[in-house]
């Protein structure tokens, strides 16, 4: 189930650096990542689960970004 596009053009990754997010499919689920730091946030019933907790860090750390310490 696809994230509606209104939805998506708001939803930013939680994370100090806030970049937006794209939708993807990883191991065939779908999921929200960042443009910026690569995580990836489930999508659980067309729902995204938008927790640090329950990213999965990309290849730029999790919620890395231009501003974090």
């Amino acid at each position: 189930m696809a994230i509606d596009p209104d939805l998506l053009a708001i939803l930013a990754c939680p994370s100090p650096d806030h970049a937006p997010l794209r939708e993807e499919t990883r191991a065939g689920a779908e999921v929200l990542v960042c443009t910026f730091c690569e995580s990836s946030y489930p999508v659980q019933d067309g729902i995204p689960v938008l927790l640090l907790d329950d990213a999965t860090p990309g290849p730029n750390g999790l919620g890395v970004g231009a501003d974090a310490p």
